[in-house]
């Protein structure tokens, strides 16, 4: 199976914020953080951290001084290598780098057999073998779905395992309670070796900023495990534009980079050096129904504007994704995330989570979409490499060998480059219409589920040592034995 590198980018970020734009934002931010201040509750420790820091504590309010939070950010990696068990797959996160992973989070599940339903763990494996079997696909991902038909307070295990043992790309850990967190740090021990992982990242994992401006007990204490552990974190604001955050681009920018700058900083607080990424999970809202509306033009410029913002700061930045609101892939499905997936290259994202498979906002995981959007990652890998303007690339032989009136596709360029020339989709049909229609006359629905039924056909297990493949299976069965199933 061919599997691609991580993007390197041979192109320019887009930079839509002129040096006045981006000085007027930064001292916005620095005004919200001193005199507006954010909350950090239920979390004394956290309190206590900050006021040794130097920032003024009201309750759970935290006001944190001109300047403060930037240089605690400054002790930040600008760039850290996550490991996969298999090295091939390591990705480098910062720079120019780009790694794309797939949809995170969402209850249900759509196939075009089975419609909308509550996402099981058979599909939760299903979906990781299709990220393990998706070429442009550089990450293995967390929550590709949440599996209903497992406890709240387990399934979390279920989870990792199955990325741990049915693909060799990197994952992502559990955010949704400190002790998941802590299960996730020993799970990788058991896979990767407990000295490797205390002196190695592992693992990139989530934590979401309740915007506006609060920060959780819950996403600071998985925070705190994964900083402690060495393990890396994506600070990111959850920005509904008109709901939790201002209605102007600007606005939102300043909020953003406000909430960022005290995340990271806490980061930093519990262990100096903890990687971490610049997150912005942006959308607007629709003003008559209060749905959230993505591939908005809006939602693209602070997606472009907060890239600026991160390069300045010196840290790896996450944002964009396939997004859409539609409830079936599409025009409306293919419209919306092709604007969010092409946007986030050219912002500058180095960590592009929901890269495949989301639908309806975030509320479903999509077999077809999945396949659709994976195949559509090469397109984003073809636009970074940019031109070729190497003696090859000038194709000046080619010229002079065809001449006026000839054509191109015997001559010896042609033949020596044709194979790699272009991309070439694994999905769409080309065929003539002659041809489609005698074939059924299938349409890209079609396409994907017959491709999703191949790939999950066609998936062998990558290779794990028995000895820890029978480690991993006895830690899940010893910490579901510990507790008794909660759905809540």
């Amino acid at each position: 199976m061919e599997f691609a590198r991580y993007i390197t980018r041979n192109i320019p970020d887009m930079e839509i914020l002129n040096e006045e734009a981006l000085q007027i934002i930064e001292h916005n931010a620095e005004t919200v953080l001193e005199e507006i201040g954010v909350n950090f509750v239920e979390n004394p420790a956290a309190l206590d951290l900050w006021r040794e820091a130097g920032a003024d504590i009201d309750g759970e309010r935290v006001r944190i001084p001109r300047g403060l939070a930037r240089k605690l950010c400054a002790t930040a990696p600008s760039q850290f290598t996550q490991h996969a068990r298999n090295p091939e797959r390591n990705v480098e996160i910062g720079g120019r780098n780009l790694v794309l992973a797939p949809v995170y989070g969402p209850p249900f599940v759509r196939d075009n057999q089975g419609g909308r339903r509550y996402a099981t763990i058979t599909d939760f494996r299903n979906f990781v073998k299709l990220g393990q079997m998706s070429k442009w696909l550089h990450h293995s991902g967390g929550t590709v779905c949440e599996p209903t038909d497992v406890a709240v307070n387990k399934r979390h295990l279920d989870m990792l395992h199955a990325h741990m043992t049915l693909a060799d790309k990197p994952y992502m850990g559990s955010v949704t309670e400190p002790s998941r967190a802590a299960d996730s740090v020993e799970m990788s021990k058991i896979l990767f070796g407990s000295d490797f992982v205390d002196q190695n990242t592992v693992m990139t994992s989530l934590i979401n900023i309740n915007s506006p401006l609060t920060f959780d007990a819950t996403m600071m204490g998985a925070l705190e495990v994964y900083a402690r552990a060495n393990q890396a974190c994506i600070i990111s604001p959850f920005i509904v534009g008109g709901a939790m955050a201002p209605v102007s681009v600007a606005g939102t920018l300043t909020q953003v980079l406000a909430e960022v700058l005290a995340g990271v900083a806490y980061s930093q607080l519990i262990r100096p050096g903890a990687p971490v990424i610049f997150g912005a999970f942006v959308t607007s809202i629709d003003m008559n129904s209060g749905a959230p509306t993505f591939g908005t033009p809006e939602a693209s410029l602070i997606t472009l504007g907060a890239g600026q913002l991160a390069r300045r700061l010196n840290l790896p930045y996450r944002s964009a994704g396939g997004f859409t609101g539609s409830k079936l892939p599409d025009a409306q499905a293919a419209y919306e995330s092709a604007n969010t997936l092409n946007n986030g290259l050219y912002a500058g994202v180095n960590f592009m989570l929901h890269a495949c498979g989301w639908l309806e906002g975030g509320l479903v995981s999509s077999y077809e979409k999945y396949v659709m959007d994976a195949d559509q990652l090469g397109i984003l890998h073809r636009l970074a490499q940019g031109v070729d303007v190497s003696e090859n690339g000038q194709g000046m032989d080619a010229i002079r060998e065809v001449g006026p009136g000839g054509h191109y596709l015997g001559c010896a360029h042609t033949q020596a480059n044709f194979k790699e020339a272009f991309w070439r989709t694994n999905l769409l049909d080309y065929r003539p219409f002659e041809t489609w229609e005698e074939q059924g006359a299938p349409d890209t629905m079609a396409l994907a589920e017959k491709r999703v039924a191949k790939m999950l056909g066609d998936y062998q297990p990558p290779a794990l040592d028995p000895g820890i493949a029978e480690a991993l299976s006895d830690y899940v069965a010893r910490r579901k034995a510990a507790e008794p199933d909660a759905f809540m």
